[in-house]
């Protein structure tokens, strides 16, 4: 196999992305099933397919080309989509009314409505281009963001008019700001009320938000990218929510929103509007009903002495209106129905996916390196409805369940549609086989057991000596590196020990899925307790293994959190880490966001020995190992000054190093030519670094 068929898969394949059914949608009576899905594992162009549960059979409903519209976007629409990492082209999500029959979705910035049933599809005439178009339950109207303003069309394409418009510049009506998609889990800012009278909506004022500039040195006659950060300590966005009527009503929702300044999460259900806030230093969340005028009740508050933890898909509330939530009692984040814990200790739960009557859909973790999908309804309990290993989740909705599952030679995921008394029946696929199989050791690591993956060459046997090694780990909150999921980065691992390294990948302390207390540890000190997991667990895996990994030849690669992690291992512990690849890595603590760096640190004005315990830039002079900067230039999460910064400490502490700009590149390299041939040459920094063939 060449060398370079995975890299070159990875890129071809948007990582395995492409071809895979996703977004899946049931209809009310269960009996169909909606999603996208490329027509091959190369193919970036969604359509809209359509699985009838009781035959099997699959329909394509909407195809960009037979429309007539080459899906080119908007350039708002295009940077939304690439901080958002979406991997696919054309159809990419949808909405429906209540029953599933009609779908709405954006092309292009045109509004497209689609009738399920007959297939018939049909352009929606609007004033402006359109961005995350949601039908109203009844499917009469469809309600829409367009040049900021929040805007409704009738689905004949009459009656289109703004409900609210931005006052001024930087003010935007019914989208989600930067935090709240990164960190907070809720990407919307727009909710239909159940009757299609009304909807809550979100202001966003930006007026205040730092303003920074992404330009392009690869084409300097290109004009800057201006957009709006909220870095560490600096004012958030100003986020207000108000009740929209059809008939013009307009009420501002009223809580003290200086005490509690982030909109973690909101909804509107049969019993109401409701919405969650969060103060500035994350310890408290209040879940609020919202009476008509805007008034509010507090429903539910949760505290914390670090910060209270935010669960996907929460709040909610079950048809009887028992409250959905969560809460900590010892060390397991509980499932909670109207406050009394549902689940058992040590099941940490992990997202909520939905409700139906009183069933509550969700998944949960009792074994990290895995995840599963469970329900709990009264008088039943709770009970896990997936087996094997890998990572499950799902929804469900009239008698019909979606299962969705990552594992070996799935990297993308499996979907199977079961519905009582049927054949189970699955989700075409056209993704990509993996030309590696990830195959790892799965390891328990000292005593805190932290779990661990190894990867060793096909064929290696204990009398061809030690091996050199590599420790390519995540590290640090919001990801599990280590599972069952057989997912890409298993694959880049398999990789790396294909050209000769025993590869180790840790997850040590702060990582999710293992309790309230391990995350937790690590508040007030991102660096130290990572990078002291890193290295006992090396250590620890070269006693379990004896005579398998040279310590003498040691590397270490990472990006993101995983390349802040890489770095740090070789400005600290250059005894242990002879060299490091770090891409995107966030070198200065106080250059990243408010809601996540305060999360863990606190805030700067507050602490500021957190920030510079963790930052890396006063390090420089204690480089003596060879350290490869990766960064993408037009990177608007991590931002490109990282890299340049600690680079210029490093040239002027005359410490020798590598950088490899990466041109018109974001936080993932979506480039096939960039993406196939940049793990080509982290291999062959190793390598050189390490003294290697």
């Amino acid at each position: 196999m060449p060398t370079d068929a995975l890299p070159r898969q990875l890129a071809r394949t948007r990582r395995f992305a492409l071809g895979t059914p996703t977004h899946p949608v049931i209809t009310a009576d269960g009996a169909t099933v909606l999603f996208v899905r490329s027509r091959g594992g190369a193919d970036p162009v969604n359509r809209l397919w359509a699985l009838d549960t009781a035959t099997g059979e699959e329909r394509l409903v909407a195809d960009p080309a037979a429309l007539g519209d080459d899906g080119d976007l908007p350039e708002a629409e295009r940077i939304r989509r690439e901080r958002a990492r979406v991997a696919a082209s054309g159809i990419t999500a949808f909405s429906t009314d209540a029953t599933g029959r009609l779908a709405a979705f954006a092309l292009g910035g045109h509004l497209w409505l689609a009738d399920t049933a007959t297939g018939t599809v049909r352009a929606v005439p609007t004033t402006t281009e359109v961005y995350d178009p949601r039908l109203d339950p009844a499917g009469r109207r469809i309600a829409y963001v367009g040049r900021g303003s929040l805007r409704v069309v009738s689905t004949d394409g009459t009656d289109d008019r703004a409900l609210a418009e931005p006052e001024t510049a930087d003010v935007t009506y019914g989208v989600a700001e930067h935090v709240a998609t990164e960190e907070m889990y809720r990407s919307r800012g727009h909710w239909w009320s159940p009757d299609g009278t009304g909807l809550l909506v979100a202001r966003v004022d930006e007026r205040e938000v730092t303003r920074l500039h992404l330009a392009d040195p690869a084409d300097p006659a290109r004009p800057p990218r201006a957009v709006r950060y909220p870095l560490a300590g600096t004012a958030n966005a100003d986020v207000s929510l108000w009740l929209l009527g059809l008939d013009g009503s307009r009420a501002e929702v009223r809580w003290d929103r200086a005490a509690f300044e982030y909109v973690t999460a909101a909804g509107w259900d049969d019993h109401g509007p409701h919405a969650c806030v969060q103060s500035r230093d994350q310890r408290t969340v209040r879940t609020l009903a919202i009476e008509p005028g805007g008034a509010v009740r507090v429903l539910d508050e949760r505290r914390d002495d670090h910060w209270v933890e935010l669960v996907p898909g929460l709040p909610l509330r079950t048809a009887s209106g028992a409250l959905v939530h969560t809460a900590v009692h010892g060390d397991t984040q509980h499932l909670t129905v109207d406050g009394e814990p549902v689940t058992p200790p040590g099941l940490q739960l992990w997202e909520v996916l939905g409700a139906e009557g009183e069933r509550v859909l969700f998944t949960a973790v009792d074994e990290p390196t895995e995840t599963h999908l469970w329900s709990y309804e009264p008088g039943a309990g709770v009970r896990r409805l997936s087996e094997g290993p890998g990572q499950h989740t799902g929804v469900r909705r009239g008698g019909t369940l979606v299962v969705t599952t990552r594992r070996e030679g799935h990297p993308a995921g499996r979907t199977t549609v079961l519905h009582e008394g049927r054949a189970a029946v699955e989700l075409v696929s056209h993704a990509e086989p993996p030309v590696l199989t990830a195959a790892p050791e799965l390891l328990r690591l000292g005593p805190r057991e932290m779990r661990a993956a190894l990867y060793l060459p096909t064929g290696y046997r204990p009398e061809d000596g030690p091996l050199p090694v590599l420790v390519d780990p995540y590290g640090g909150p919001a990801t599990r590196k280590v599972g069952t999921g057989g997912v890409w980065w298993d694959l880049v691992s398999r990789w790396f020990a294909e050209q000769g390294f025993a590869v180790l990948a840790v997850d040590g302390r702060g990582t999710p899925g293992r309790g309230p207390r391990w995350s937790k540890e690590i508040y007030g000190d991102k660096a130290g307790p990572a990078l002291a997991d890193q290295v006992d667990g090396l250590h620890e895996a070269a006693r379990l293994r004896p005579g398998l990994l040279d310590l003498d030849r040691v590397a270490i690669r990472g990006w993101s959190y995983g390349g802040y992690l890489a770095a740090l291992a070789v400005l600290r512990r250059p005894d242990v880490f002879h060299a490091a690849s770090a891409g995107a890595a966030p070198t200065d603590q106080r250059l990243y966001t408010t809601h996540w760096q305060e999360r863990f640190l606190g805030h700067p004005d507050e602490h500021p020995g957190h920030y510079d315990a963790g930052s890396l830039i006063a390090d420089a002079p204690e480089l003596r190992r060879p350290l490869l900067l990766i960064q993408g230039l037009a990177d608007d999460n991590v931002l490109p000054v990282h890299a340049l910064r600690l680079s210029a400490a490093l040239l002027a502490a005359g410490r020798p190093h590598e950088v490899l700009p990466l041109s018109n590149t974001t936080h993932s390299p979506t480039d096939e030519t960039v993406a196939a041939n940049l793990l080509q040459h982290e291999l062959d920094f190793l390598r050189r670094s390490l003294g290697l063939k």
